[in-house]
């Protein structure tokens, strides 16, 4: 490519992006987000361009001096249209009546036109006017922008796991433990949370507290959260990690929990190792005793299974749906990442959740080992709340 047209791609494909995820791109995409993106372009465009292309493109994109990119017409056709909202079609229509490649022209003359209007510099009031207007308005949108950051969908491949990555990505995290949040990377393309000592459940004892647990801010009233882990097999009281909601970050509101848990307490009777699908309520700090909704059992352990259970615990999904009261809890696990989910539990619960996290915790135990619980995918997605 030209330079021109290097340039013209550069843009196009930072506003498909934006126009697909909803924010600027700033780290290179996961094969996950790669194929999410194709999916968006084909439903709306009818045309395909490769999930393993876009990779590649994110790539050049954000680093063009390093690697070089030579998309074809086609393809630069395909993600003008896209950004265009041209009409839908497919390749057959597109060869026999626009083989010409309109879209991608149109939106390289935009782009050229625009860059030449940007160098061009007028000393003059109505330019000095029509400046501090646009400075007020990016003022507004920045502000907007900042202020509705929350209600954007969100997913995470948790690619780059550095400080100030995690802090654009709007994650930041509570009650940091140093020596095992260093770890966090153990396992590329996933983040690392340990089973340490900590736990929300109210305790006479103890303040509650989870370590380096990982937060966002969420507002809309109705959406979709989803956490993936990878090997995760607790084996010891009371080893859980899983996705947590919460009215505030100090636990005096309500909150909601939902993690894969082993236990093998049962008050002194005959003792079973069991791995369970836990949902728990607090209720805030007016409330000694949390509610437990959900107690699925996934597995009874024994020295016979062991290895069983371990690979059908390779992929595991945990997902709360929130349609106002209406919490749905569902979760699915197997050697497969696409595995279906099943529903545990669906009730009301009367909760406005403002914070969404992925933690890991044993309890105020001191017996059990710390773990690691490897997050390879989060996402968020507001949805209109359905009567």
């Amino acid at each position: 490519m030209n330079d021109v047209d290097a340039s013209a791609f550069i843009r196009l494909f930072k506003e498909a992006h934006e126009k697909c995820f909803g924010h600027s791109i700033v780290d290179p995409l996961s094969e996950t987000e790669s194929k999410l993106f194709s999916n968006k372009i084909f439903d709306q465009t009818g045309l395909v361009i490769g999930a393993k292309s876009i990779k590649n493109y994110s790539l050049y994109i954000l680093n063009p001096q390093v690697k070089n990119e030579n998309p074809s017409m086609a393809t630069l056709d395909t993600f003008a249209r896209y950004i265009l909202n041209a009409p839908y079609t497919d390749e057959v229509q597109r060869k026999n009546k626009e083989s010409h490649y309109p879209y991608w022209f149109q939106f390289k003359d935009q782009a050229v036109r625009s860059q030449k209007k940007t160098g061009t510099t007028k000393a003059s009031l109505w330019w000095i006017t029509l400046s501090s207007i646009g400075a007020i308005l990016a003022l507004l949108t920045l502000w907007f922008l900042k202020h509705n950051k929350n209600q954007e969908s969100v997913i995470d491949n948790f690619y780059s796991l550095t400080e100030d990555s995690l802090a654009r990505r709007g994650w930041f995290v509570q009650s940091k433990d140093e020596s095992s949040w260093e770890k966090r990377n153990e396992r590329p393309g996933s983040v690392s949370l340990f089973t340490l000592k900590g736990d929300n459940w109210p305790d006479s004892l103890n303040k509650p507290e989870i370590k380096n647990l990982l937060l966002r801010k969420i507002s809309s009233e109705c959406f979709t959260t989803e956490v993936h882990l990878m090997d995760f097999v607790p084996k010891e009281n009371w080893q859980q990690a899983g996705i947590l909601l919460l009215e505030d970050t100090n636990f005096t509101g309500k909150g909601l929990r939902m993690s894969l848990l082993y236990n093998d307490f049962y008050g002194g009777f005959p003792k079973s190792r069991e791995l369970v699908i836990q949902g728990v309520v607090s209720n805030g700090k007016d409330f000694d005793k949390p509610e437990e909704i959900a107690h699925q059992l996934i597995y009874k352990l024994d020295s016979t299974n062991e290895d069983l259970v371990k690979q059908n615990l390779q992929h595991l999904a945990l997902r709360i749906e929130k349609n106002g009261k209406k919490f749905r809890l569902l979760y699915a696990n197997g050697p497969l990442a696409n595995s279906a989910f099943k529903e545990i539990i669906s009730r009301d619960i009367d909760m406005k959740p403002r914070f969404v996290g992925l933690f890991a915790l044993r309890g105020f135990v001191d017996s059990a080992s710390a773990i690691p619980a490897k997050f390879d995918f989060f996402n968020y997605i507001p949805q209109k709340c359905e009567k």
